[in-house]
């Protein structure tokens, strides 16, 4: 039976079946990609809503999406585009794009401050073929890319997409093996090794969403702020941090908000390690 290698869960397919992302199929006894050029969300965005705090500032970017995902994080902020039961009875409602015509269209939109792609919304490395193949003709056409994804592909997915891309914001969304384990059915070593081999290549900056009880103590903050300042001496180049505050959604609504002095006390206590560090949704 053919195993998929794009992320840790090597999921096992038979033919005609779907992975646990909900977008990669087995046909002919192959692996592809089912969203393939699937698109359910578009839009011309401010690049800091990626969010991109140091990398092209002022600027827009032609943001798309399609559905599906591989981790399964209970506080989803886009489950309805994403894995929830809404995106997957409604994907083959999705428009079709090729690649050439998002390059045209990112194209078409220079003249509102487009600078390119940003590949976003749902996980788009689980269909890394239609990042890899426009992102590929955004470059030819002199166009940035951007990537905003939760890190957790394989290093193989990574050198198929690593050419074409200019700037990644990567979700590192706690600093323990228990977050990843238990509560987002994730895996927190591959998450620090896309990480590490993102930011040898390419512009990147970082996420960390802090939900109260769960990754919210100051010596997971330190211990996380430290692993990506030496990420920063390693490569000699700044690496921001944005430490955003939870909001109740999805699965996960019997928490509160995120206290915005929680927010604001662990900006200072990266701050301890890093330079750049910003504080997001207060």
């Amino acid at each position: 039976m053919p195993v998929c290698d794009v992320c840790f869960r090597q999921c096992k397919i038979e033919e005609g079946k779907t992975g646990f992302c909900g977008a990669r199929v087995c046909r002919d006894g192959s692996i592809i990609a089912d969203n393939y050029g699937r698109i359910t969300s578009a839009d011309l965005d401010p690049i800091e809503k990626k969010p991109l705090k140091m990398f092209r500032p002022g600027k827009k970017v032609l943001s798309i999406g399609s559905y599906g995902c591989n981790l399964r994080c209970p506080f989803c902020q886009n489950s309805d585009i994403s894995w929830s039961k809404q995106a997957f009875a409604y994907k083959d409602m999705a428009d079709y794009f090729s690649p050439e015509e998002i390059v045209k269209r990112a194209l078409e939109l220079e003249s509102r401050g487009n600078i390119g792609i940003a590949f976003t919304y749902n996980e788009p490395l689980i269909g890394y073929e239609y990042v890899r193949d426009t992102a590929k003709l955004s470059k030819e056409a002199g166009m940035e890319n951007v990537l905003v994804t939760n890190g957790t592909a394989s290093l193989k997915v990574y050198s198929e997409i690593k050419d074409y891309i200019d700037a990644m914001n990567i979700d590192l969304k706690a600093f323990s093996e228990r977050f990843y384990k238990n509560v987002i059915d994730g895996d927190f070593s591959m998450v620090k090794s896309f990480i590490e081999n993102a930011a040898g290549s390419c512009h990147v900056e970082l996420t960390t969403l802090i939900i109260p009880g769960e990754n919210d103590s100051d010596e997971e903050m330190y211990d996380l702020s430290e692993w990506v300042a030496s990420l920063e001496k390693k490569y000699n180049k700044a690496i921001p941090l944005h430490i955003t505050r939870f909001f109740p959604r999805f699965h996960m609504t019997d928490k509160e908000p995120t206290p915005v002095s929680t927010v604001l006390h662990l900006v200072e206590t990266a701050k301890k390690n890093l330079e750049y560090v910003f504080p997001g949704n207060i």
